[in-house]
């Protein structure tokens, strides 16, 4: 067997890379070193594994745990945003009955009641957007997806715990919304409360404030439970497990802060990203707009769903810039060949999804935005794996796809948009996520 090349550079200089041009890293790395490589990244990452090769995807997501284990307790970079109750943290077997209660609200009938709340959002946004005027695509994506997520979650619409929720959420996601802000993520030193206006400090009060108001909400549900309501929150709160438990408080609150983060922040990205190409490339948009168009005013889940242009669109934003670009890490059990490589007892072992999906045996010319691609071949869940795989797979994929559809559906049914930006848009680190660099500045040419 072969041994795995290690990445050369010193640790520090490996994890500033990692955190200020995480792609720029993985293309050097990939280049240099083939598609299977070691990393090292002082304080964070050591001696993790890194693949895109999708034959070793498949085994690392789809292996007897008795190979490959996931626990959630490897991620505690992300212990002071979420806590250490929500389903991203568990370890087995607690992540198994976790996601066994939280997975009914993101399937079936639940997602597609959610349809007409996110067109009335949407809907309701593009109203108030003035024709003429340059405005930040990513601002109004993150208001509809947060308004999205803060409705389906919580299944509050309006109010001052509503509005006092949204705010601090916003204030919260700002402390990772640039690549050098995210380091507070990766660089513990940093976590530092020095007073109100020190980074961290304003993060600690903004977190507390939330949680003020998650506890009050928690509260008055427990005292006023409601079976027929259909959020998320209530279905989380009558759920049980085989023992006949429901879920604590502090559960609750973390089970909801994940919810919020993961289903808030990655869906403004990957909606920012189809504005951006849908307004790049205008054969694409006009593609769009001819599919949509034959729906008429019947812009339902349903009919949205079975549009294979939107459908290949919407894959190909995901393809080019997924929002994670690495799956769940895995940690070996026992000594493995993965795909002839020695994998010791002990070694952290991630898909790197970025890569797999540049890769151009896979995807020829993978920097080319081509919905095409999508219509012409199937691609598996190891070559294409926006949303990771195996038991970690992402809980809200089904109303996260749903989601994008609808919004992109109801954009180009309503307004035509102009691109301001002049040059590309590079994706930059932004928290955990891959976010277009200048958060893409549109304007609105006119309303339909």
């Amino acid at each position: 067997m072969t041994l795995i090349p290690e990445v050369k550079n010193p640790s520090a200089i490996q994890l500033w890379q990692w955190i200020t041009n995480p792609v720029k890293y993985l293309h050097d790395c990939d280049r240099q070193y083939g598609d299977t490589f070691a990393v090292q990244m002082s304080g964070l990452f050591k001696g993790i594994i890194f693949t895109s090769n999708p034959a070793a995807v498949q085994q690392l997501l789809t292996s007897d745990t008795k190979q490959f284990a996931a626990p959630g307790s490897i991620n505690q970079f992300l212990r002071p945003f979420l806590g250490d109750r929500g389903v991203i943290l568990l370890d087995e077997p607690e992540h198994r009955e976790r996601r066994q209660l939280v997975m009914p609200a993101f399937h079936g009938d639940k997602v597609r009641s959610y349809n007409s709340l996110i067109q009335k959002i949407t809907r309701d946004l593009i109203a108030q957007w003035p024709i003429n005027a340059t405005f930040n695509a990513r601002e109004q994506m993150q208001s509809i997806s947060l308004s999205v997520i803060l409705q389906t979650v919580f299944g509050i619409y309006q109010g001052e715990r509503f509005d006092r929720i949204r705010e601090k959420l916003v204030q919260l996601l700002s402390l990772t919304d640039s690549p050098i802000k995210s380091s507070y993520l990766f660089i513990p030193q940093l976590q530092k409360d020095l007073g109100a206006w020190s980074p961290w400090g304003k993060f600690q009060r903004n977190l507390r404030e939330i949680d003020n108001l998650i506890y009050q909400e928690i509260a008055e549900r427990r005292s006023n439970y409601q079976a027929d309501r259909t959020d998320i929150l209530n279905l989380l709160i009558g759920s049980k497990d085989a023992d006949g438990q429901g879920m604590n408080d502090l559960e609750l609150r973390d089970e909801l802060m994940t919810l919020l983060f993961a289903g808030h922040e990655t869906t403004a990205t990957a909606l920012s990203w189809a504005i951006y190409w849908s307004t790049m490339l205008p054969e694409v948009q006009a593609k769009l707009r001819s599919e949509i168009a034959t729906l008429g005013e019947q812009r339902d889940g349903m009919t949205v769903n079975k549009l294979a242009y939107l459908g290949a669109f919407c894959s190909e934003v995901l393809r080019i810039h997924p929002v994670a670009m690495l799956t769940f890490p895995r940690i070996a059990q026992e000594a493995v060949s993965l795909q002839g490589y020695d994998i010791a007892p002990g070694n952290v072992v991630m898909g790197a999804m970025y890569l797999t999906h540049h890769r151009p045996d896979l995807y020829p010319e993978p920097d080319v935005f081509n919905p095409q691609r999508f219509l012409d071949r199937q691609f598996s869940p190891y070559e294409y794996i926006p949303f990771g795989g195996g038991s970690r797979r992402c809980v809200g994929l089904a109303l996260a796809q749903m989601e994008l559809k609808l919004v992109i559906t109801e954009i180009l049914a309503s307004c035509e948009l102009k691109l301001m930006d002049k040059l590309p848009i590079a994706p930059a680190r932004r928290g955990v996520t891959l976010a277009p660099q200048t958060g893409v500045n549109i304007q609105v040419i006119k309303k339909y």
